[in-house]
């Protein structure tokens, strides 16, 4: 007999057990069991050929129609082309020097498993010498003796079949393994056992069998993730941190009766949880995630002034100089007299904001600093020159990360560090998150959402402009963006790299996809495309160009002027994507908009119609109509929903791990659970493990659970969880 740990080599040999660790991984019998099926083919029923997409690795059922051969001219040797079909598509199998196998396996009328990538040659799809196994022989019974084959996630050198054929050399030997699933649970949900679930999903009967066995798996994915995260939930309220308590004579309340502007509900009920968190004796973790344009840098300067109210000080963490700067400004601007401590001018009640860059000369950074470490600066803007040694305060309470997922875990930990008790932590995010992703990946946070826009913002038209079928258009967007100029309102045109460099190498290259469509073609610049308009289309306009590799001063410069209406139109990369807030900027074109992601296209967008002037967003594409990248943009245009449009980014980018392994290059830990699809199951698996780790939280009455949650949360992961 042998268990989950039983290594592969002593289960099923090691001519098998060397290419499943090779190829895909797989060193034990556990991790064999839980490689499950991508799909299952009924036997007598033929694969779709027409899904097929150029450069997937498919296996697929298939019927041999035509086998015929020929030699070759150019040199010699021999081709042999086997066409298949599926009733209605054609493939086409192409073996070079193996004319031996029409003679013994590729008959006409035969049915067979074919693996291999799919590619094209003279308008043919294709699969270049394929793996192949032939069923429907009497051999094949015991192989093949269920309605349902599976077709498993295979490698190029190692097919699903020669999956299959280990799996059910494991399978009759395997002990019952313990269940991690305590039984009141599985019987409140109708769960297999995972013994069961195991057998059914490599040898099911019936689809019924697949979709209980698929039910109970991804079970055990969702319940132990959620596990863990409860566990870290109910560990961060026992940790003690500094409370504040809301004043009525502080600086929020000062900051509240000086606002231009009413608050949204949204934004005070949000305001509210943050405060009533403020006030607890354990840090707060909460998410904050908004539209673009929805207010939450307020919101979040609120939940500032009250921890200065109560002595301590705070800090913002921004991505990059140009939102650094920014939101250094605009809290000044916001906070007028209040953020003028020690100045002629200043309120009687006031603190001061400090800035701190990489790039700051000596003689401003040593006054930052000093602001820091004696606490005049009650709130503190920075970098990742905040993380530095040297950087001391003298009492950090709260952690604003602003765009947090453009963070590494070290880097969040490296300023919590900073602070002698645990501070209170709130991270910002304007790209919007699926429910289930807010339920996974940030799991062990509270969330708060703003969905409402302030009164005043304009309504944002988008349209997709196609210059490879119809490239006039082009010239309309620079006479549209001429008009826009001319009208006295302000244009961002954005690009996906600066330039003199290939795009790979570029410091602002965009982080969506790539062009999906053929050979690699070269993308607008900041330093081709600034020439070509104030030579061309925009003469006479004030035009400049802002990207990362400008000097800091020179960047600040640019962004003053753009800001203060002195620039007509700013050329630039990414940079302006998060934070830039110019009401008078109306028009947005994006050059190669198939290069960017959905998320980064909707941030784009967000820069415009910030003021009483409705925005349009131009985003001008190669991509050919019906093409997956034209089809992307279509969306992006289609609608101004951030929160619909992130459960399409996260369609196409897929769930990756959801304990951060992407940032550490490996695989994701869900194999079955779709955060999308399966939102009902994941929130129960997240109230059941609520429950059980209230009742039991160190899991002594659940041993075979806390050893799942130990497997999961591995040493590498546990560290990330801590630091998160």
């Amino acid at each position: 007999m042998t268990d989950l740990a039983t290594p592969l080599r002593s289960a099923v040999g090691g001519r098998t057990a060397t290419p499943l660790e090779k190829h895909l991984g797989l060193r034990s019998v556990g991790d064999l069991v839980h490689h499950y099926p991508r799909r299952y083919a009924r036997r007598g029923e033929l694969t779709s050929l027409a899904d097929l997409r150029v450069g997937e690795h498919v296996t697929v059922m298939a019927e041999v129609r035509k086998v015929s051969g020929r030699n070759m001219k150019e040199r010699k040797g021999h081709v042999l082309e086997v066409e298949v079909t599926d009733g209605t598509g054609r493939l086409y199998l192409t073996f070079f020097n193996q004319k031996w196998r029409a003679d013994r396996d590729l008959f006409v009328g035969r049915r067979g498993l074919f693996a291999g990538q799919v590619s094209v040659f003279k308008g043919k799809r294709q699969l270049t010498h394929p793996d192949y196994e032939m069923i429907g022989e009497a051999a094949d019974a015991d192989a093949y003796a269920g309605a349902l084959i599976p077709i498993y996630p295979a490698a190029t050198k190692y097919a699903s079949w020669q999956i299959a054929n280990a799996v059910r050399m494991v399978l009759p030997t395997l002990q019952p393994p313990p269940d991690p699933i305590p039984t009141d649970v599985r019987r409140r949900h109708d769960l297999l056992p995972l013994d069961d679930a195991l057998h059914k999903i490599h040898q099911p009967a019936s689809y019924d069998d697949v979709r209980q066995a698929t039910s109970r798996l991804k079970w055990d994915e969702a319940f132990t993730l959620q596990v863990s995260l409860a566990r870290r939930r109910a560990a961060s309220r026992q940790q003690q941190a500094a409370s504040w308590e809301v004043r009525d004579d502080g600086l929020l309340a000062a900051f509240d009766a000086r606002l231009p502007f009413a608050l949204t509900e949204g934004q005070q009920q949000v305001g509210d949880e943050i405060l009533a968190d403020l006030a607890q004796p354990h840090p707060m973790h909460r998410l904050l995630q908004g539209e673009v344009g929805a207010g939450k840098t307020v919101v979040a300067l609120r939940a500032m002034l009250a921890v200065v109210d109560g002595g301590g000080q705070t800090a913002l963490l921004a991505p990059t100089e140009v939102l650094a700067q920014q939101h250094a400004r605009s809290i000044r601007d916001l906070l007028g007299p209040l953020a003028m401590a020690g100045e002629l001018g200043g309120a009687e009640v006031a603190t001061r904001v400090a800035l701190l860059t990489g790039s700051q000369g000596a003689a401003a950074r040593r006054a930052a600093l000093d602001e820091v470490a004696d606490g005049t600066a009650g709130i503190v803007v920075g970098t990742h020159a905040l993380l530095q040694e040297g950087v001391e305060f003298r009492d950090l309470g709260l952690l604003v990360v602003d765009e947090q997922h453009r963070f590494g875990v070290e880097q969040r930990d490296a300023l919590r560090a900073k602070s002698t008790t645990p501070p209170h932590v709130l991270v910002m995010t304007a790209t919007p998150i699926p429910r289930t992703v807010a339920m996974t990946v940030y799991g062990d946070l509270e969330t708060s959402a703003l969905t409402q826009l302030p009164q005043g913002r304009s309504e944002i038209q988008t349209t997709v402009v196609p210059v490879a079928e119809k490239p006039a258009w082009l010239d309309r967007v620079w006479q549209r963006v001429r008009e826009e100029a001319e009208a006295g309102r302000q244009v961002f045109v954005v690009c996906p790299r600066i330039g003199d460099a290939p795009s790979t190498d570029d410091a602002d290259a965009p982080a969506g996809p790539e062009d999906d469509e053929g050979p690699q073609r070269p993308t607008a610049a900041v330093t081709d495309v600034l020439p070509m308009l104030v030579d061309g289309p925009l003469a006479g306009l004030r035009v400049d160009a802002l990207h990362g590799r400008l000097a800091p001063d020179a960047k600040d410069d640019v962004m003053r002027r753009f800001a203060g209406g002195d620039l007509d139109v700013l050329v630039a990369t990414t940079v302006i994507e998060v934070g830039v807030d110019v009401p008078n900027a109306t028009v947005m074109v994006v050059l190669d908009a198939e290069r960017f992601g959905v998320s980064q296209l909707h941030q784009l967008r967000g820069r415009v119609g910030r003021g009483s002037h409705p925005g349009l967003c131009l985003l001008v594409t190669g991509s050919v109509q019906a093409s997956p990248a034209r089809t992307r943009l279509e969306h992006v245009a289609a609608t101004t929903d951030g929160f619909e449009l992130a459960r399409l980014d996260l369609q196409e980018r897929r769930e990756g791990d959801v304990l951060g392994a992407v940032q550490h290059g490996r695989r994701s830990s869900l194999k079955l659970l779709a955060l999308l699809e399966d939102e009902d199951l994941i929130r129960a698996a997240r109230d059941e493990a609520s429950a059980l780790v209230d009742a039991d939280p160190d899991l002594a009455d659940h041993p075979v659970l806390a050893a799942a949650v130990e497997r999961l949360v591995d040493d590498e992961r546990a560290e990330y969880l801590e630091k998160t």
